[in-house]
């Protein structure tokens, strides 16, 4: 009975010892089992996330979500994220001036043109383009108003009975255009056999009321523009009309263009359907009713322009 009970006690000492360690491997094992089920399940919903669907929480802060670039994004998503993005302001037509710069710099006049007159007529809201326009205008006017460049002129042989006005009738021209290509002091003195050099004036003008501006076109091509200094609100917009008269008036008093007063005299071009008058005013006093430009520049769009010319404002 003795060594049973010692039998006894010693099967029951073993299972107090032994039972212990195997309910923790059975508990390490239950757990092992746990973090590998969480694992497989984590990386598969972080595979989810990157390849089909963001989840966002901690898998976007792991690996923030691709930016989609499929039709199926909308405005709204596309706004936000170039909203999110510091762009530098880009003048296309900058890039452009500077080569028709360096062009200038170079004595190469041709093709420093055409850099500028891409940017007038590609560009035109650049904030290259007011310069590229005045410097392109000053170069067509050297040449339309030089006697050595031939380009759009002629050579008028006087006959007998020919005038002043009649050469200038017959090439839609003008007594102005006609003393100043030919430097004559005197409009008086022409003899049969004299050649001069004439010019049709057919350019196109353009009034601009968003950029106050007026502008001579060649058909379609730019040749220069002069600043508005005040004009009348005319509506609604756009108007055609054509030049209908020209005249030349001082203190209000009309002069003739033989007038010894005519050079000094404030030169008006008038238009009709509507009313208009384009004029000089040289800043001070009430500006009279009109389109008003500065006396040298309608000094050279009276040089420029003849009756029936076209006048657009838009």
């Amino acid at each position: 009975m003795r060594s049973t009970r010692l039998t006894s006690d010693g099967e029951a000492s073993f299972n107090r010892v032994i039972a212990p360690p195997m309910r923790l491997l059975t508990l390490l094992k239950l757990l092992a089992t746990v973090c590998v089920v969480a694992v497989m399940s984590f990386s598969g919903m972080l595979a989810y996330h990157v390849m089909v669907k963001p989840l966002g929480g901690i898998f976007s802060k792991i690996i923030p979500p691709p930016v989609k670039t499929s039709e199926g994004q909308s405005d709204t998503d596309l706004a936000k994220m170039l909203d999110s993005v510091e762009m530098p302001d880009i003048d296309p037509g900058e890039k452009a001036f500077q080569k028709a710069h360096e062009l200038l710099a170079l004595g190469k006049l041709s093709e420093a043109r055409e850099k500028l007159t891409a940017i007038v007529n590609v560009f035109p809201s650049s904030s290259c383009a007011p310069v590229a326009r005045r410097i392109v205008g000053e170069m067509n006017l050297d040449e339309i108003l030089s006697a050595d460049h031939m380009e759009g002129k002629k050579i008028h042989v006087v006959k007998r009975g020919d005038s002043f006005f009649s050469i200038a009738a017959k090439y839609k021209t003008t007594l102005d255009c006609i003393i100043h290509l030919n430097s004559m002091a005197d409009p008086r003195g022409i003899q049969p056999g004299d050649e001069l050099v004439v010019m049709p004036l057919e350019f196109h003008m353009i009034i601009d009321t968003r950029r106050n501006t007026l502008a001579l076109l060649d058909g379609g091509r730019f040749i220069c523009e002069y600043p508005i200094l005040h004009r009348v609100a005319v509506d609604p917009l756009p108007i055609h009309a054509k030049i209908t008269s020209k005249f030349a008036e001082v203190d209000g008093h009309r002069v003739q263009p033989q007038s010894k007063d005519y050079r000094a005299a404030n030169k008006v071009a008038q238009t009709a359907k509507p009313s208009l008058q384009i004029r000089a005013w040289d800043g001070e006093g009430k500006p009279p009713t009109g389109i008003l430009l500065r006396p040298q520049d309608m000094e050279e769009i009276n040089l420029l322009t003849s009756v029936g010319n076209d006048l657009e404002i838009r």
